[in-house]
């Protein structure tokens, strides 16, 4: 078993010491006794040191051309591509994320580059006629300067890039605070960042407490993309209120698919259970509901289980496992506690188990859709199974809870699809597919107390990390 990793301030392309001393090590999901890194505390001195580094290379890389930011996100993509395996092995073992998905997610962080460099050459605004004759009119988009991203620990490479991208693509300059959780992918990847301006990326370690308020905080911060709980999130929303400064969050979501009669069971089956128990149900866009047509309801659970038996259970670094660990005690304890005062039937608990911070894959028939299994998000590989009259019936159940991120649809009637498009409350929306994941060419976020109403990736990303400036210059 290797040392651990020693995790240092990134900040003006340096790695640095932190003012604070003290450390708290990251620890292998799948192995606990392997400590991963000891990281810095972090201080409001670092905070500070950060955001002073970004606004200093603000005007240098707000002044580059596009071509030349579109280059330098390039480049970023190369030294990502170059480092695959390393980078993929890493989120294994840090987060506990199998070793399969773990690849896919570092392939994502390419395409997301490679995608906004792209944006970084496209137009940045429109002229518009004006009133009179005579005037050119026209709008710009224009950079914000210093932002600052604050991630959680179960895409710690795909998500702070999916802010990152766009935010530099802009012209922005950025302050990244990453998860306690993943410390080491964040310092590697701040090591593929070296190549950019000094400055323009930079991460600071630490808590949210001490490192995440100085940095939302800080008067020289001028917008703050944050993806975690709602509890964090309204704590950011009301801060940066007050400071009046751009504020974009998403915060989780309690994702319902929808069976009915007509769908290809075995196919739905094995959709549901894939969108509920890989990466052990730890991303805010995994099932957690599934709301089945009566007439289908017991043989659909039937094939629901089969299909969850057959994913295989195993530590994050086989390349065959699908349901890892957690991430950490304090999840497998909550989790388990969850499980155990549950009032509802089981359908199936794994058999299998894995290393680590192991909870077995769980599907609770029947469950109340009122009740906190039906309306909490537990974040782990649990599934409540609810059963409804109808189409509408369904719909209805679905959009009962506060949450609105992702919900799928399983039919092979184009007309109930079609209504259920139009009835859910949802940002994102799958017919035949599921809850999982989005394109990262796509927008992504959720309505009601998913999202703050703004939407990462795609092309509407550039809306969140610019701002418009009319000009009108007459003859």
């Amino acid at each position: 078993m290797s040392d651990p990793v020693r995790i240092a301030q990134f900040i003006g392309s340096s790695f640095v010491e932190s003012r604070e001393p003290g450390t708290f090590a990251s620890l292998n999901p799948s192995d606990p006794a392997d400590v991963v890194a000891l990281a810095p505390r972090g201080a409001k001195e670092d905070a500070a040191k950060a955001v002073q580094a970004a606004s200093q290379a603000f005007p240098t890389w707000r002044h580059m051309s596009g071509p030349a930011r579109a280059d330098a996100l390039y480049q970023w993509a190369s030294r990502i591509q170059d480092r695959h395996e390393e980078l993929s092995q890493a989120i294994a073992r840090e987060v506990g994320k199998p070793l399969g998905e773990a690849r896919g997610e570092v392939s994502r962080c390419i395409a997301i580059l490679r995608y906004f460099a792209g944006d970084a050459v496209r137009s940045v605004g429109e002229v518009i006629p004006a009133l009179s004759d005579g005037p050119l009119q026209y709008s710009l988009r224009q950079p914000l300067g210093v932002v600052t991203l604050i991630t959680p620990w179960n895409f710690p490479l795909a998500i702070p890039l999916w802010k990152a991208a766009p935010a530099l693509a802009m012209g922005n300059t950025v302050v990244f605070k990453p998860a306690e959780q993943s410390p080491w992918c964040a310092q590697l990847l701040a090591e593929t960042s070296i190549g950019l301006p000094d400055g323009a990326f930079n991460v600071v370690q630490g808590d949210g407490e001490t490192v995440g308020t100085a940095l939302i905080e800080d008067p020289g911060v001028k917008a703050v993309s944050f993806t975690g709980s709602i509890e964090v999130g309204t704590i950011i929303q009301k801060v940066s209120a007050a400071r009046n400064v751009k504020c974009q969050t998403e915060m989780g979501g309690k994702n319902a698919a929808i069976v009915l009669k007509d769908a290809d069971l075995p196919r739905a089956a094995g959709l549901v259970a894939a969108g509920a128990m890989r990466f052990a149900g730890q991303k805010c866009t995994a099932t957690s509901r599934v709301i089945v047509e009566k007439a289908v309801y017991t043989e659909f659970v039937s094939v629901l289980v089969k299909a969850v038996e057959s994913l295989p259970v195993g530590p994050a670094s086989d390349p065959a496992t699908a349901v890892g660990p957690v991430i950490e005690e304090s999840a497998q304890h909550r989790l388990t506690r969850a499980l155990e005062n549950s009032p509802f039937e089981r359908e199936h608990v794994s058999r299998a188990t894995c290393p680590g911070y192991y909870v077995p894959p769980t599907v609770f028939g029947r469950v109340d859709p009122g009740s906190d299994l039906a309306q909490d998000e537990l974040f782990g590989p649990v599934l409540a199974v609810l059963e409804a009259e109808d189409l509408d019936h369904a719909v209805e159940i679905g959009n009962a809870t506060r949450f609105g991120l992702s919900t799928a649809v399983y039919t092979q009637d184009i007309s109930s699809a079609m209504r259920f498009v139009d009835r859910i409350e949802a940002g994102l929306v799958r017919v035949n597919g599921d809850t999982t994941g989005v394109d990262p060419h796509a927008p992504f976020g959720g309505t009601k107390a998913s999202s703050s109403g703004t939407r990462e990736q795609g092309p509407v990303a550039k809306d969140f990390y610019s701002e418009w400036k009319t000009v009108q210059i007459n003859p």
